[in-house]
Parts: structure tokens; sequence; C-alpha cells
């Protein structure tokens, strides 16, 4: 019986543990889906534009957001939240698009213009 009872209490604790890595990194896989859906399906995007979409998860609100990298704007990432409607909130220059001098109004891809 002692043998049963921990059993019990050892699988109980890994699922405590184990629970909340795994909703973080489903969240992160079904808004990455959501939003390459988004872009495909609604926004007419053709998946070879896309070069990488990966779902993040923030420590500030809100808590689940996805990365967009276009093909042909590597040095953007574009930052869409998702969690009823998709929508595009917001973007980061990375360091060699920063010196390149790229500013907001040389951005393809920035839809927030257009809400």
């Amino acid at each position: 019986m002692k043998r049963y009872v921990w059993w019990i209490v050892l699988v109980v604790v890994l699922l405590l543990v184990l629970t909340p890595f795994v909703y973080v990194e489903y969240n992160k896989y079904a808004y990455a889906e959501r939003v390459k859906t988004y872009l495909v399906e609604e926004a007419h995007y053709k998946p070879e534009q896309i070069k990488s979409v990966t779902g993040v998860w923030s420590k500030k609100l809100p808590s689940f957001l996805a990365e967009v990298v276009f093909a042909d704007e590597p040095e953007v990432t574009y930052i869409y939240f998702a969690h009823n409607d998709v929508m595009q909130y917001g973007y980061v220059l990375t360091d060699e698009g920063k010196k390149r001098g790229w500013e907001e109004k040389d951005l393809k891809h920035d839809h927030r213009k257009q809400e």
C-alpha cells in the first residue's frame, strides 16, 4: 500500500511541475500557428514571403505574442497579438536595420497604419 501511495504522490508532483511548461509551450505554438494562418489566409501573404513566425511568452501583458520576420525585410521583427483577433501592434528593428538607417516610413509590412 505504501508503494501505491508513493507512486500517486510522485505522479501528482510531476504533473504539478510539468503543467506550466506544457501550457507555455503549447500557447507559444498555438499563437504562432494562429498568426501564420492569418497572414496566409486573411492578409494574403504567400508562405514563401514569410521567413519565420515564432510564438513568444512575454513577461509583460499580453502574455503570449508572435514575432514575424518577412523574407524581404529580415531586419525587422513584427509583433502580433493573437488572443481574439490577430493584429499587428509593433515592430523591432535589428541592429543591422538600425545601422542601415531604417525608419518607420520604410517598413513594407507595417499594417498598423491601415487599421
